[in-house]
C-alpha cells in the first residue's frame, strides 16, 4: 500500500532536513537530555508516589483524596 504523495514529501522533507543539520543535531541532543532529566530523574527522586507509599488500597487512597479536596474548598 502506497502512502499519499503529500505524506511522502513531508517525510522526505523532515528526514532530509534532520540529516543535513550540523548545529541542530547538537541542540536536539541537549533538548532530549534535558527532557530526560526533567521527566525521569526528577520524578524518581523528587516526586515520590505519596498515595502508593502511605495507603495500602485504592479505597483508602480515594478517601484521602476526597477528604483533601473537601478540606481545601472550606
Amino acid at each position: 500500500m502506497n502512502s499519499p504523495p503529500f505524506l511522502q514529501k513531508l517525510i522526505s522533507f523532515y528526514s532530509d532536513g534532520f540529516q543535513n543539520m550540523t548545529v541542530g543535531k547538537t541542540l536536539w541532543t541537549i533538548i532530549l537530555i534535558k527532557l530526560f532529566i526533567m521527566f525521569i530523574v526528577l520524578k524518581i527522586f523528587f516526586f515520590p508516589n505519596y498515595l502508593k507509599t502511605n495507603f495500602k488500597d485504592d479505597t483508602s487512597r480515594a478517601n484521602h483524596v476526597r477528604q483533601e479536596l473537601i478540606n481545601k474548598t472550606n
